[in-house]
């Protein structure tokens, strides 16, 4: 289950994804990451190919780390609170408000607090819909 500004989140409406935090309640340790709520497949429809676009897996999404992954199988899902902490209307906005967290927080410099590893981002200020 994700929540935001703590009541369970169930729909996307019009966003397109968002900003979470993932804490492991036993340690105390947390990620910070973006999940699109959309994403775009080609589908072949009377012999042409078009771009459609589909829900992702994000009811479902636990991160890309795969340390959290690790702690996720032995601990239990149960052990982990995923809290949405921005909604997003474009890509560009969730990637620059995901490493924007990501440096306040000044997750790589201590990672007995958290388990991001890596910053990675390249965003265009014409992308961003704040």
């Amino acid at each position: 289950m994700w929540t935001y500004k703590g009541k369970e989140f169930n729909e996307p409406g019009d966003y397109y994804g968002f900003v979470y935090i993932i804490t492991n309640t036993a340690s105390g340790r947390k990620y910070i990451g973006k999940k699109l709520f959309w994403s775009l497949k080609r589908k072949t429809v009377n012999k042409k190919k078009k771009k459609v676009i589909v829900e992702s897996d994000w009811k479902k999404y636990w991160s890309s780390s795969e340390e959290l992954k690790k702690d996720i199988k032995e601990l239990g899902e149960d052990n982990f609170t995923r809290e949405i902490i921005h909604l997003c209307k474009s890509k560009g906005t969730a990637n620059y408000l995901e490493a924007k967290e990501q440096f306040s927080r000044t997750v790589l410099e201590d990672s007995k607090e958290w388990y991001n590893g890596i910053i990675n981002v390249r965003v265009n200020r014409s992308h961003l819909k704040l």
